[in-house]
């Protein structure tokens, strides 16, 4: 099953975050099908193409928790 979920990068302390999709069972610095947006925890910022997600959700994937909630955060701000 594909999955939208948060892989994270940065420096220590200072995360940074990508929207991919991804196969459920790879790890979740694992090597993404493709990328879907960013999100920022420090600044509170993000960026996603909306597009690509409800196309990937037409397709079966699902988006988890996290994911979910800032994906709504984010459309409620815009």
């Amino acid at each position: 099953m594909i999955k939208i979920r948060l892989k994270r990068f940065g420096r220590k302390k200072k995360p940074s975050y990508r929207m991919i999709t991804i196969d459920s069972r790879k790890k979740r610095d694992g090597k993404a099908i493709e990328e879907v947006g960013f999100y920022n925890p420090i600044t509170k910022q993000g960026k996603f193409d909306i597009n690509l997600i409800n196309k990937r959700l037409k397709q079966g994937a699902q988006m988890t928790t996290k994911v979910y909630y800032l994906v709504n955060k984010i459309q409620a701000k815009n």
